[in-house]
């Protein structure tokens, strides 16, 4: 069963594995697998990335 949550809790259990399942260099699912067996999906990423942040420089 898949769960979905706003928020990824801090920590995670020993042996929770981070699958992204994907053909050719596209993902088509991406989600996290916890030891007991429970799925939650991870939401698709936008093609679009964000500029990085720039970061400030201290005068000295």
């Amino acid at each position: 069963m898949a769960y979905s949550l706003s928020r990824l809790p801090s920590r995670f259990p020993v042996g929770t594995k981070f699958v992204i399942e994907g053909r050719r260099g596209q993902v088509f699912s991406r989600y996290l697998e916890f030891p007991d067996g429970t799925c939650i999906r991870l939401p698709k990423r936008t093609s679009k990335r964000e500029a990085p942040a720039t970061r400030r420089r201290s005068r000295r």
